[in-house]
Order: structure tokens, then C-alpha cells, then sequence
């Protein structure tokens, strides 16, 4: 199992990481450690490579697994979680949650306070974006924007994810200053930066500690899904949460 861990100066019980396609048990257009269980996948592979994830990370508890719908909203990890997770971000503030997103070409973003007092996941593919997902996240967080690192995981790169005239103006009602993470494309399409989009909202509501950002997932069919590139395929995860601090 390869794991994709973020360099930045987390403390160190804050733990975080990103899995890759290889490992798990999962075969065909789903090789091998697809966990998504949404996909297509047969259930019993999905749970095994599941479990694979559980047992190699040696994690305190069943990640919640959210029903991502490319929305805005925020669950807090904990007793008062909602039943059905559907969220496309989640928050914890209690050693032993583990919070997870799903990705295939989205972006996933991981956030934590320099204290490791709160963790945050959030799955932030161009509608999250455009509906104000990080500042959701963020907002749930309630924490100084300046004492946050947000690490951003893999995801489409800006040479391959091409989108229409309307994705990249909805993108710029929300923030007009975004114009520089737009190339022209075939037509009147538009090649689109994802990491440099959450960077300028992350940048805007004050988060300024920024790391990550730059594997591309379309471009690397042996190490990672991707949906643009194969339309049918499993997900990675991007999970973080805290232990008991040291």
C-alpha cells in the first residue's frame, strides 16, 4: 500500500495521509484499493480493502465515510454526527475521530490548527469550490484562519481537467480575481487550475500556510483513479485525525 503523507509542521499527533491506487484486493477497472462503495466494486472487496486501510494505518476507529454530493455542507465528527454522513466535509475535535473524503479527480483538502486541537477533510472538486465548501469547513472549524495548515492532496492537474465557459464563470462570480487559474483550452473550453483555485480561496479567508498541491491524477493511471480519464473506477481516501497528545 503506498501512502501519501503531507510535509508540513503538524504536531505530532495529528496524523494524515492519502492512499494511492495500489494495494487492496480489488480487480478490473477498480485495481486494487478502491474504497469507495458506490462504485460498482463488488461490496466484499470495498470492505476488505477497507479494512486494509484500518489495520495498516492502525487507526482508533472506523473513518466516517460521507455520502459526497458536491455540496457545502459540514459534519462534526462525535456523538451528534448526523445518521447517513451526507456531508462533503467533516470535522472532529476528540482524539480517535477519523475524518475522511473521497477522491477520483477532486480535490481533496486536509486542514489542522497548529495546536492539533481540531483536524478537518473536505472534498472540494469544482461545485464544492463554486458553493463555498472550504469556507464551510473553515467556518465549522472556528478557529484564527492564521493558525491553520491545509495541505491539498491529489487531484486532476490544471493540463488536463478542461471545463466549459460556465464552470469558469461561476467560479469567477465567487472570485474574480481567479482569472489567472484559467488557460484556453480547445474551443471555447478552458483548462482549469484546481490547486490554485482552493489556494485562493484558502488564501482569501486568511489561511496562508498552504502545502501540497501538484499530483495529478489523470496523468498517472498506475498510481491513482481517475474518473475524467476512465469514467468508471474505485476512489482513494484522504483521511486525518488526532491522537492523544504526546
Amino acid at each position: 500500500m503506498e501512502l501519501i503523507r503531507p510535509d508540513w509542521p503538524a504536531p505530532p499527533w495529528v496524523h494524515a495521509c492519502t492512499t494511492t491506487r495500489l494495494g487492496g484486493i480489488s480487480t478490473g477497472v477498480y485495481a486494487g484499493l478502491n474504497l469507495g462503495d458506490h462504485v460498482g466494486d463488488e461490496p466484499h472487496r470495498v470492505a476488505r480493502n477497507r479494512t486494509l486501510v484500518r489495520t495498516t494505518l492502525d487507526l482508533p476507529s472506523e473513518p466516517v465515510w460521507l455520502t459526497q454530493v458536491h455540496g457545502c455542507e459540514v459534519i462534526e465528527i462525535g456523538p451528534a454526527a448526523p445518521p447517513g454522513h451526507t456531508a462533503d466535509a467533516a470535522i472532529a475535535r476528540r482524539p480517535g475521530a477519523v475524518c475522511a473524503v473521497m477522491t477520483a479527480d477532486c480535490l481533496p483538502l486536509l486542514v489542522c490548527n497548529r495546536r492539533g486541537h481540531s483536524v478537518a477533510a473536505v472534498h472540494a472538486g469544482w461545485r464544492g469550490l463554486a458553493a463555498g465548501v472550504i469556507e464551510s469547513a473553515l467556518a465549522a472549524l472556528d478557529e484564527a484562519p492564521a493558525d491553520l495548515l491545509a495541505w491539498l492532496g491529489p487531484a486532476i492537474g490544471p493540463t488536463a481537467f478542461e471545463v466549459g465557459p460556465e464552470v469558469r464563470e461561476a467560479l469567477l462570480a465567487a472570485d474574480p480575481t481567479v482569472a489567472s487559474a484559467f488557460q484556453p483550452g480547445t474551443d471555447d473550453r478552458w483548462l482549469a487550475d484546481l490547486f490554485a483555485l482552493a489556494r485562493a480561496r484558502l488564501m482569501r479567508a486568511g489561511v496562508t500556510q498552504i502545502f501540497g498541491g501538484g499530483d495529478c491524477t489523470w496523468s498517472a493511471p498506475d498510481r491513482f483513479f481517475s474518473f475524467r480519464r476512465d469514467r468508471v473506477t474505485g476512489r482513494m481516501a484522504s483521511l486525518i485525525w488526532m491522537s492523544a497528545q504526546e
